[in-house]
């Protein structure tokens, strides 16, 4: 694989190919990918699959109106091609004024932050599948685990590189890895439940120890036999962490510029207002040192800092790219994501919310009968209205402790009225792409099966 000074050479010699052809502006990206995955069960080896990728994505501008195209072709003869059919899809597309380049004023100058994504992701086949082999034996080894679909072990490395033609070229590499298991555990009258678990890492240091890994999907899969049923009500549901990060991505959504830009989002008019209860803050931080979604600038060249999107209560931003940014009459955030082909849209980095000052105990403590969820069903949420319905599977909340597991019943509300009665307890770990504490929301609606 190219080494990341290699790809920023690419994305430039791709924009200077299209600004000879006629673009008035033009922006390139190059990515590339190599990744090994094995998977194991029943204690024998299943799969070993590598995949590998290089790919350039090409935006152009000619006055307002642009084209996007993409190739593995990277051949100098394709790259020609590519640009000369580009320049000429701009020509016949409708004009927009809101998109073009980002401000070259806001660009990214001098070097990125140094943020520890890359430790060169040399591991082969036989360390993953001892890994794959580890985990999946300790979760098997839980006392009631019946069945496996499997443990899995990845790794990957990425290259990223963008360059535009009004000063901006950046790029960095990130490494990954994975490991995950999956087992069923039988209940009375061969009923099987099944559970996972899963740890990320950019760098393999700090990738969880697999029987760990394992030990603890087996526990959950074991936790979860012969689940009874909710009874309906209102009554307070808490959110495990791994489910609890779903509430700020639905955030998200609703706060970014195509959303507001379309009036299509539940929190239209809600910047600089109280959205959540007055002691939640949710923060992005995209320099977190070996964070899973960390990087040095944006997907049009923009510096990236950290920035609370809610503070104590209080939506402080919207979430910007350039082309949002000009219709809203604001400032782009450093929020762009790219991909190979089409315009930017936009994404946060590590999103977390902060922890809160109880222990999980004591925000179980006064619920009384409520309902811990611990998996959620289907996509039942309105960006436009608020509206939320999910199907949920878990563990009944009684006598404010956690009692035994119910499945198939329904948590409903409104995401507005959700967070301002959300309570963070202070467990927060960060293990995802977003991070949350458990998270407890009194007077939602529950309907049992």
């Amino acid at each position: 694989m190219l080494d990341h000074n290699a790809a920023r050479d690419r994305a430039q010699d791709l924009v200077s190919r299209a600004a000879r052809a006629g673009a008035d502006a033009a922006d390139a990206v190059f990515a590339a990918d190599a990744a090994l995955d094995v998977s194991v069960r029943l204690g024998k080896l299943e799969d070993v699959g590598r995949s590998e990728s290089e790919e350039l994505g090409l935006r152009v501008f000619v006055g307002s109106r642009s084209a996007s195209v993409s190739t593995s072709d990277l051949s100098p003869a394709a790259m020609d091609a590519l640009v000369e059919r580009a320049v000429a899809m701009a020509r016949e597309a409708p004009e927009d004024a809101w998109a073009g380049l980002a401000p070259a004023e806001r660009l990214l100058r001098g070097s990125p932050p140094l943020l520890d994504l890359d430790d060169g992701g040399e591991v082969g086949p036989s360390t993953l599948r001892d890994a794959a082999m580890a985990a999946e034996d300790a979760a098997r080894a839980v006392p009631g685990v019946t069945n496996s679909e499997g443990g899995g072990a990845s790794a990957s490395r990425s290259v990223w590189a963008l360059a535009t033609s009004h000063g901006f070229a950046g790029s960095y590499a990130a490494t990954g890895y994975g490991i995950s298991a999956s087992v069923l555990a039988t209940g009375q009258g061969g009923a099987m439940e099944r559970d996972y678990a899963h740890h990320g890492a950019r760098l393999r240091r700090l990738l969880e120890d697999p029987a760990s890994v394992g030990r603890r999907a087996g526990e959950r899969a074991v936790a979860r036999r012969d689940p009874g049923r909710m009874t309906s009500g209102a009554m307070p549901v808490v959110f495990d962490p791994r489910v609890g990060a779903s509430l700020v991505g639905h955030l998200t959504g609703a706060i970014s510029g195509a959303a507001i830009s379309r009036r299509t989002s539940f929190l239209l008019d809600a910047l600089g207002t109280e959205v959540f209860a007055p002691g939640i803050t949710i923060r992005d931080d995209p320099h977190r040192p070996h964070g899973l979604r960390s990087r040095p600038f944006d997907g049009e060249g923009l510096p990236v800092s950290p920035l609370a999107i809610v503070e104590r209560g209080m939506l402080e931003s919207w979430l910007l790219d350039s082309a949002a940014a000009r219709q809203l009459g604001l400032e782009p955030t450093g929020h762009a994501a790219r991909g190979i082909g089409g315009a930017p849209g936009v994404s946060t980095s590590n999103l977390f919310m902060e922890a809160g000052d109880v222990p999980v105990a004591t925000l179980l403590a006064d619920v009384g009968e409520g309902v811990y969820v611990t998996e959620l069903i289907g996509q039942g949420v309105n960006g436009v209205t608020g509206d939320y319905s999910r199907g949920a599977a878990g563990f009944r909340i009684s006598g404010g402790v956690i009692a035994g597991p119910v499945a198939e019943f329904t948590i409903a509300g409104n995401l507005k009225d959700m967070y301002r009665a959300l309570k963070p307890a202070n467990d927060l770990e960060f293990r995802y792409a977003i991070n949350v504490p458990t998270l407890r929301v009194d007077g939602m609606t529950v309907a049992g099966g």
